[in-house]
C-alpha cells in the first residue's frame, strides 16, 4: 500500500504533472506566475482545494453516488463541491491574509473553473481510487501544479532583466519558458 501511494505522489507531481504534461489549469498557470509570492501563495491555495475536493469528492462517490446509482451526476456534484471550498478559501484569504488575497485578485475565484481540480476528482473516480489514495493523488498533482508555478515565476523574474527581442516580450516569451519547461518535466516520464 506505501509502496503504492509512493507512486502515485511521484507520477502525479512529477511524471504526470497537471500543467507541463496534461495541460490543465493553464489560465492560472500563466496568469499567476509573474512573482514568485503571489505563485507560492496560489499554489498553496490550489494544494488546499485540490485535497480537499478530493477527499470530500472520494466521500461523496463512494457513500452516496455510487450506492444510490447516481453515478451520472458527479461532474456536477464535484463542481458544486469545488465551488464551495474555493468560497471557503477565498473567505480565509480575505479575513485572515488581506495582501495575499489583493494580490491573488481574480484568479482566486478562477480555482473553481480551474480545470486541474475538477480533473483530479474525474480521475479518482475513473481510475477507482479510494478515498485515501483519491486524496494522495490530489495532493501530489496540486504539489505538481505548485512546482510548476513557482518554478515559471522565479524564470519571469529573471526574464525581467534579459534583453529579450521586441516581438517575444510578454506573453510569448512566457509561452516559450513554458514549452520548455514541459519538455524538460518529459525527462520524469522515465522514473516509472
Amino acid at each position: 500500500m506505501v509502496k503504492e501511494l509512493l507512486v502515485i505522489l511521484v507520477a502525479s507531481s512529477l511524471v504526470n504533472n497537471v500543467v507541463l504534461s496534461q495541460f490543465l489549469g493553464l489560465c492560472p498557470f500563466l496568469g499567476v506566475s509573474k512573482k514568485t509570492d503571489t505563485a507560492t501563495g496560489m499554489g498553496v491555495a490550489v494544494i488546499f482545494v485540490i485535497t480537499l475536493a478530493s477527499a470530500v469528492a472520494g466521500a461523496i462517490y463512494q457513500y452516496i453516488l455510487e450506492p444510490l446509482d447516481l453515478k451520472y451526476l458527479q461532474t456536477i456534484v464535484f463542481i458544486l463541491v469545488i465551488a464551495a471550498l474555493v468560497q471557503f478559501v477565498e473567505m480565509f484569504l480575505k479575513k485572515f491574509m488581506p495582501a495575499l488575497y489583493q494580490s491573488l485578485g481574480v484568479y482566486l475565484p478562477l480555482i473553481t473553473t480551474n480545470c486541474a481540480v475538477l480533473g483530479v476528482a474525474l480521475t479518482n473516480v475513473q481510475k477507482e481510487y479510494g478515498i485515501l489514495t483519491g486524496i494522495v493523488n490530489g495532493f501530489a498533482t496540486a504539489a505538481g501544479f505548485t512546482v510548476s508555478i513557482v518554478i515559471l515565476a522565479g524564470i519571469r523574474e529573471k526574464l525581467k532583466y534579459n534583453d529579450i527581442p521586441e516581438s517575444f516580450q510578454g506573453m510569448p516569451i512566457v509561452l516559450v519558458t513554458a514549452g520548455l519547461m514541459a519538455i524538460a518535466f518529459c525527462g520524469f516520464s522515465g522514473l516509472l
